[in-house]
């Protein structure tokens, strides 16, 4: 069971759900747990894939992982991704309906398309960002527009993820640290309209409105201090170990970005609860890998 929790790098997952409520609470709709659970599944099957399309890499770079070390057979890694993403699909159907179903589709398409494919071409970083672009929007459902300014910062804070990502082999360069830093930089800003717009037209009374700004500052820094000094210290130390410790403080940083664009929306318990998920996030990424 631990090499399967491996394999779809179970914790990150806790860094999913709130692409969807970020969506949702930016287009003032009501979180659909069924598509939270959809994004959670495609995102375990992009884990799985991922692992079985550079297990020959992975034996000689990480030979630790669950394939090349032996705990988990290929054909079961791309089985469990096949399932997975077939669930998912259906998850979203089911919550969401032809609409939502299409947004899954398209996620799961721009997986597939960057485990198979796109991972090692410039367009990788880019395909991961547009990933999770597309789950802040499966939330969204018809309100695209609304939700845009979310879905591009958690996009652009995954997009420094993934350049990162690329360098916990052979260590950091100058320029993917300041693409890493320019990237989560812009990702904060992105949210703060979002926030500042959907603060200004919550519902109830003008102190309530300054609640979920405050609220959404608040976590934005906090969002700021998760993931900025662990990435500005591989200026000074750029191995590997301190770049996987970096993407592991990325990867944790998105969910006060994303409870940040809950709160915006005055939705302050909610928003809350999403950032309940960093003590256990913190936990199990000390026991198992996140990316």
């Amino acid at each position: 069971m631990k090499a399967l929790l491996e394999l779809v790098r179970a914790p990150a997952a806790l860094s999913v759900p709130g692409d969807m409520m970020a969506g949702a609470a930016a287009a003032g709709r009501r979180a659909a747990p069924g598509l939270a659970l959809s994004s959670v599944l495609v995102y375990w099957a992009g884990m799985a894939l991922n692992d079985w399309a550079d297990r020959e890499a992975d034996a000689a770079e990480r030979p630790e992982r669950p394939i090349p070390s032996g705990r988990v057979r290929p054909g079961t890694a791309l089985g469990i991704a096949a399932g997975l993403t077939g669930t998912g699909l259906i998850a979203a159907a089911v919550s969401g309906g032809r609409r939502a179903l299409g947004v899954a589709g398209l996620l799961a398409g721009a997986v597939w398309a960057y485990d198979l494919g796109l991972k090692r071409t410039p367009l990788g970083p880019v395909t991961m960002a547009t990933c999770r672009a597309l789950d802040v929007l499966l939330g969204a459902g018809p309100q695209v527009r609304a939700a845009a300014p979310m879905a591009l910062a958690i996009g652009a804070h995954t997009y420094g993820i993934s350049i990162l990502g690329r360098a916990e082999v052979a260590g950091a360069t100058v320029k993917t640290v300041r693409g890493a830093l320019a990237a989560s930089t812009a990702a904060a800003g992105l949210a703060a309209v979002s926030c500042l717009r959907d603060g200004s037209s919550s519902s109830g009374s003008s102190s309530n409105g300054a609640a979920a700004r405050a609220g959404a500052a608040l976590l934005l820094a906090g969002h700021l201090a998760a993931t900025i000094p662990a990435q500005a210290r591989l200026r000074a130390r750029p191995d590997p170990e301190q770049v996987r410790k970096a993407v592991q403080a990325s990867i944790l940083g998105l969910i006060p970005l994303q409870a940040a664009a809950v709160a915006g929306r005055g939705r302050l318990p909610a928003a809350g609860a999403l950032l309940g998920a960093l003590p256990a996030g913190r936990w199990l990424s000390a026991r198992m890998a996140t990316s």
